[in-house]
């Protein structure tokens, strides 16, 4: 059987994240510029899909993610819009199904090909996705090959090279720079282009506020429990502004309350957290730590929910 330790993890833990926004600032896996690796993989519908088939014929839009990630349930909706605008253009949508962010009961940690289909079918199936899903094995080679955040996103062109990187997947962010690909493709007639500064690390912590809580009900009571005590006070506030803000945020009646509620909600956790932290934790978290950069800003007019600080998740 697998070892958990090397890839997959029984249980969510503070550590965890703390790689994550590590391995964020460090921005492993294939840099703008590079040749994307090349993988192969089986779709849920059972076909072979290799990258490199791709190559000189369409540009690739490969995001990573699975059912119980926050992140991953905050931007596959406008993921899927964005393979609804750009059917028709030179342009293929994948999503690779990778390890559980928040594996709990209901979803835990992919010990089986069979649970690791499952999961995704889920996610299929809770979220409407029509791109091809992807499968990854058990020991996640095409994951460790991009990095193994839990949803960035690449685009790659049509010369098999990384035009573009979201470190954690935003879809106006990704449209900016698809735009920008196909732009400089159809006016210099050339197949590789890096665009748009070449990535994006900002985190949009309006994802997490308003999905964070339904991602994590997926995996089941157990990935909410694990999410609590990880992440200590700060972390029960930040559920409770999730489930707050969930019913409401939809409504665009109701976008200023919702970002409102979630604001004091966090922000009441922030403090209570605060000293508390100061106090058990020798090593900065996410709430504290200073972000890397972002290369650029989105073109896209600002909105209420255009958060982009960094948060556990």
């Amino acid at each position: 059987m697998f070892g958990f330790s090397s890839y997959n993890y029984e249980k969510f833990t503070r550590d965890l994240l703390v790689k994550d926004m590590e391995a964020c600032r460090s921005a492993g896996g294939p840099e703008p510029g590079e040749k994307a690796p090349d993988f192969e993989g089986r779709t849920l519908d059972g076909d072979k899909i290799r990258l490199s088939d791709f190559r000189g014929d369409r540009n690739v839009v490969v995001t990573f993610g699975s059912a119980t990630c926050p992140m991953t349930a905050g931007s596959i909706g406008g993921i899927n819009k964005l393979c609804e605008v750009y059917r028709g253009e030179d342009v293929r949508f994948l999503f690779v199904y990778v390890r559980e962010a928040h594996p709990g009961e209901e979803i835990p940690a992919h010990q089986e090909m069979k649970d690791k289909v499952r999961a995704a079918q889920i996610l299929q199936a809770e979220e409407q996705i029509e791109m091809p899903i992807v499968v990854d094995e058990l020991s996640g080679p095409i994951h460790r090959r991009y990095g193994k955040l839990p949803n960035p996103t690449y685009l790659i062109d049509k010369s098999g090279r990384v035009a573009f990187r979201c470190l954690w997947t935003q879809p106006g962010v990704v449209e900016d720079a698809l735009e920008a690909l196909l732009e400089r493709q159809r006016e210099r007639g050339v197949d590789h282009a890096v665009v748009n500064s070449g990535e994006d690390r900002s985190m949009p912590v309006s994802y997490a506020v308003i999905h964070a809580y339904r991602a994590l009900e997926r995996g089941g009571q157990r990935s909410l429990a694990d999410f609590r005590e990880s992440m200590g006070l700060p972390g029960r506030a930040f559920l409770t502004a999730s489930r707050v803000v969930r019913p409401v945020a939809m409504n665009p009646g109701k976008a200023i309350a919702a970002a409102a509620l979630a604001a004091g909600a966090l922000t009441a956790g922030l403090l209570a957290g605060k000293k508390l932290r100061q106090q058990r934790w020798q090593r900065d978290l996410p709430y504290d730590v200073h972000q890397a950069p972002t290369q650029r800003k989105p073109k896209r007019t600002a909105t209420g929910t255009d958060d982009y600080e960094p948060v556990g998740i």
